[in-house]
């Protein structure tokens, strides 16, 4: 009896073995090809979706190995300013953010993310042109993203998000692959000081003299100017207008967008990438794989 059911315990286990290896196809290997760039790396551009993948695979064989995921969104911003204002900002501090390390390269930024309840709609999504995400699906993108640059090669992998709303996600997504890949040599970290008052902008625009109601929360003093600095064209000037002056209820604006400049956003901007080398610097010498 006992030979019996050892030999079915086998004959089970070769069974599994063979469903998995038919279900799971089999890992691609490496191309062959040898093609190298036609330019120096160095001229090079640092956003992923603007070089090739031959010139992806020279940059990082150069030392170009910490990939920087940068998320914002596609939300309501006040009648005055466009809806994909987080992804100019990200798009550019992002880049800059790169320049300064001198090793990193720069994925597409995430334009979908939580933004409120679809149906009944709730948050941002009360207003018209904003796109939600679940959570769920947002954390998900952003790990598959992280799992795909660690595949390739990449050893240091940043999230940043321009937008309150993708914080939390951005750091349980860190936490998880932290985790999964402690001791592989793959370490990725939450560029929180970005976003969070590490950066100082509230502490700056409050030494020029300006209050809260008017530093506001949202499509107030210092988006706007940020949006200002880097595009422009994105701010309808004729509709900037006090959250609190008659006819705004409701309008999406939480401060007075009528302070913004486009020579407070440069200042505001720099201070976001400060805050985001710092953090990253410290990070890389450290050496430290975060559980937390």
């Amino acid at each position: 009896m006992t030979r019996w059911l050892t030999g079915l315990l086998v004959l089970a286990i070769a069974a599994t073995a063979v469903l998995t290896s038919l279900s799971t196809p089999p890992a691609a290997p490496p191309p062959k090809f040898t093609d190298r760039p036609a330019i120096g790396t160095d001229a090079l551009p640092l956003e992923l979706d603007a070089l090739t993948w031959t010139e992806v695979r020279a940059l990082i064989a150069r030392g170009k190995t910490l990939a920087i995921i940068p998320t914002g969104g596609t939300e309501q911003n006040g009648p005055h300013m466009v809806l994909g204002k987080h992804n100019y900002i990200m798009r550019h501090t992002a880049a800059r953010i790169a320049a300064a390390l001198g090793n990193a390269l720069v994925a597409p930024v995430i334009a979908y993310v939580p933004q409120g309840r679809i149906d009944p709609p709730s948050g941002h999504m009360a207003y018209h042109g904003t796109i939600s995400v679940p959570g769920s699906v947002f954390a998900a993108t952003v790990e598959s993203a992280a799992r795909s640059l660690r595949r390739h090669g990449f050893t240091t992998i940043c999230l940043i998000g321009d937008s309150g709303g993708n914080q939390t996600a951005l750091a349980a997504v860190a936490k998880k692959l932290n985790d999964e890949w402690l001791d592989s040599g793959v370490r990725i970290l939450h560029v929180s000081d970005y976003y969070f008052s590490a950066n100082g902008q509230v502490d700056w625009l409050r030494g020029e003299g300006e209050s809260a109601v008017d530093i506001g929360s949202h499509a107030g003093i210092r988006d706007s100017s940020e949006l200002l600095a880097v595009f422009p064209d994105g701010i309808r000037r004729d509709r900037m207008r006090p959250s609190g002056s008659p006819g705004m209820e409701e309008s999406g604006v939480i401060g007075d967008p009528t302070r913004a400049s486009a020579a407070r956003g440069r200042k505001l901007l720099q201070l976001k990438i400060d805050a985001a080398l710092r953090q990253i610097r410290r990070f890389s010498k450290s050496g430290d794989h975060p559980t937390s």
